[in-house]
C-alpha cells in the first residue's frame, strides 16, 4: 500500500511538472541561442517574377523538396494568372509550378504521406471576387486537383463550408484536419474530415477559454497522433487528441503564427506579430523546441524587429539538412536560415 502511494505521488508530480507551462504565464522566451545565419534571395523565380506575401512554406516526406504558396507578386492572386504553387529544390532552383486561377489568398500549406499537396484559401471575400476563396484544395506532386472542401467564394460555417480557413494537415490514416477562421468575423474552429472529405465533426468557438480560439492560425501533428492549433490571438499552442479531447496549452512559444514538427518531433513555431502592443515583452521571430514536452531551445530573432513591412517569418519548415525556411508575408519574402 505504502509502494502504491509513493508511486501515485510521483506521477502527480511528473504530470504537474509537463503541464507547468500551461498552468501558468510563462516570462517573455527572447534568450536562447540563434545556431543560425540567414539568407534572403536563395530562391529563384523566373524572370519578371517578383516575390508576393507568402504564409505557405512546407516540406516534402523526404525532407528536400520546398514546397511554397506565394500570392502572385502582392497580396493576392484575384486578378493574376501566375501559378502560386512553387516547388524548389534544395539550391533554389524552381522545380515546378502550379495552380493559377484557383486562388485568392493561397495561406496554408501541407504536404501529406504521399507527397500530395495541400492549400487553404483565406480569402476575406473582400476583393470583389466572385467564385473563388473559402476552400481547401489537395493537389497531386504534379498539380492536378484530387479534393476540393468547401464551396467556392462561400463563407459559412455548416458542415460543408469555411469561413477562411488558415491551415490544414492529414493524419496517418488520412483523416484531414482544417483550422478553420482567420480573425474577425470569421470562424474559430476545427474542422475533420475524412480521407475521403466526409465530414466527421467540428470542434472550438470564439473564446480564450481551453478548447476555444481566437485566430486557429495554423495546424499540425506530432508523432503521437496530437493535433497542435497555433491559437494566434490568445497567444498559445493548444494541444487535442484527433476526437477533439483538450489535453494541454502552451505559451512559451510566443504568438504562434506559424507551426512545423519534423520527424524527430522537434517543433518550429513562427512568431511574426509579438510586439510592446501585441505582446509586451516579447521579440517576433522563431522558436525551435520540442513537441513531446515543450521545452524551448532555440530562438532565431527577427534581425529588424521594429520595421515595417513586418520581416519575420509566418510560416515555418524545416528539411532534412536541418535548414529553417520561413515564409515572409508583409515584407514578401522566403528566407532560408542555415546552420553555422
Amino acid at each position: 500500500m505504502r509502494m502504491s502511494t509513493a508511486l501515485k505521488i510521483i506521477t502527480v508530480i511528473a504530470l504537474c511538472g509537463s503541464l507547468a507551462y500551461a498552468q501558468s504565464d510563462v516570462q517573455p522566451v527572447n534568450d536562447r541561442p540563434n545556431p543560425y545565419a540567414t539568407l534572403d534571395g536563395w530562391a529563384k523565380l523566373p524572370d519578371g517574377r517578383a516575390w508576393g506575401s507568402t504564409s505557405a512554406v512546407d516540406i516534402d516526406r523526404d525532407g528536400r523538396s520546398i514546397w511554397v504558396a506565394e500570392r502572385c507578386g502582392g497580396n493576392s492572386c484575384a486578378a493574376s494568372t501566375l501559378p502560386p504553387i512553387l516547388e524548389f529544390d534544395a539550391a533554389g532552383r524552381l522545380v515546378k509550378s502550379f495552380g493559377a486561377g484557383l486562388f485568392v489568398t493561397p495561406h496554408g500549406i501541407h504536404v501529406d504521406r504521399d507527397g500530395n499537396v495541400w492549400i487553404t484559401d483565406a480569402s476575406d471575400g473582400t476583393n470583389g471576387t466572385p467564385g473563388k476563396g473559402h476552400q481547401v484544395f489537395k493537389f497531386s506532386p504534379d498539380g492536378k486537383v484530387l479534393l476540393t472542401l468547401g464551396k467556392a467564394g462561400v463563407a459559412g460555417d455548416g458542415p460543408g463550408t469555411f469561413n477562411r480557413p488558415s491551415d490544414v494537415v492529414v493524419a496517418a490514416n488520412g483523416d484531414i484536419f482544417v483550422a478553420d477562421g482567420h480573425g474577425g468575423d470569421s470562424n474559430a474552429r476545427v474542422v475533420k474530415f475524412s480521407k475521403d472529405g466526409r465530414f466527421i465533426k467540428t470542434w472550438g468557438r470564439k473564446g480564450s477559454a481551453p478548447g476555444e480560439f481566437d485566430t486557429p492560425h495554423s495546424i499540425a501533428m506530432d508523432s503521437q497522433g496530437r493535433v497542435l492549433v497555433a491559437d494566434l490571438r490568445n497567444n498559445r499552442i493548444q494541444i487535442f487528441d484527433q476526437e477533439g479531447k483538450y489535453l494541454t496549452e502552451w505559451k512559451q512559444f510566443g504568438m504562434p503564427g506559424g507551426l512545423f514538427i519534423d520527424k524527430n518531433d522537434v517543433l518550429y513555431v513562427a512568431d511574426s506579430l509579438s510586439n510592446r502592443d501585441a505582446h509586451p515583452g516579447w521579440i517576433r521571430g522563431i522558436r525551435i523546441g520540442s513537441a513531446r514536452d515543450g521545452t524551448v531551445t532555440a530562438f532565431i530573432p527577427d534581425p529588424t524587429p521594429d520595421v515595417d513591412p513586418i520581416t519575420a517569418a509566418e510560416g515555418v519548415a524545416a528539411d532534412a539538412a536541418g535548414n529553417v525556411y520561413g515564409a515572409v508575408v508583409p515584407a514578401q519574402r522566403l528566407q532560408k536560415h542555415v546552420r553555422k
